[in-house]
């Protein structure tokens, strides 16, 4: 296999779409760090969670806008978006529900729209830490059979890129604060594994200055409507 670019989220997203300009959702947005950049972009991005819980902090940041629903049943109308994003979330979707939020994003979408999804990989130095906390390797297998069936949600692949991102982290606690970010549900299994997690800190990853530094694989899929008599 070639080996695997090291970039960012952001520049790929910038190489394959450009949300300049762009009416774009942003699935799964977390504290709303990416709707942010997309404005900052010249896009008009809305960022989607499922709980106001969960939009505390991208509301509290006081930019951008955003709603509350389910990737698979979107509280938007039809036809009426450039772009929907799933970045890193469509794994955090039910696997029951992951074709199904292809579907609706579909339906959302105006002609000529895509839909880009970016998935980390089940592989990796990054990955081998977080699994000892969260193992995601079945929901990320499952995230890639529903793109691999993304025909099913009448979407089709334009292209398919795989790279590498890098995150720096000065110590245990960093580590600890970046994963349990995610889920605060992890707090409690990172503590109950921190001696395991110490040790693996220390062997996985590269040293730097300023810290350890890991890898985590990435791709990204760009796909859209396809034009009528191609599949």
């Amino acid at each position: 296999m070639a080996r695997r670019e090291l970039t960012t989220d952001l520049q790929v997203l910038d190489a394959l779409v450009g949300p300049e300009g762009k009416d774009v959702l942003d699935v799964g947005c977390g504290g709303g760090a990416l709707v942010r950049e997309l404005a900052a972009r010249g896009a008009r991005a809305v960022g989607l969670e499922i709980s106001e819980q969960q939009l505390g902090d991208a509301r509290a940041s006081g930019i951008g806008r955003f709603v509350v629903g389910r990737a698979e049943d979107l509280p938007l109308y039809d036809d009426t978006l450039d772009l929907v994003l799933f970045m890193r979330s469509l794994h955090h979707v039910p696997e029951s529900s992951m074709l199904p939020a292809l579907v609706d994003a579909r339906r959302v979408l105006r002609p000529g729209g895509v839909v880009y999804v970016a998935e980390p990989l089940a592989e990796g130095d990054y990955f081998e830490l977080v699994r000892i906390v969260d193992d995601e390797t079945d929901v990320r297998a499952a995230a890639q059979r529903a793109l691999a069936d993304c025909e099913r949600a009448g979407l089709a692949r334009m292209r398919t890129l795989e790279y590498e991102v890098g995150a720096l982290s000065a110590g245990i606690h960093t580590l600890r604060k970046r994963i349990v970010d995610v889920d605060p549900e992890r707090a409690a299994v990172f503590d109950a594994h921190e001696d395991e997690l110490i040790e693996a800190f220390a062997r996985l990853g590269d040293e730097r200055e300023g810290g350890r530094w890991f890898t985590q694989p990435m791709r990204a899929d760009l796909l859209r409507v396809p034009e009528i008599g191609s599949i």
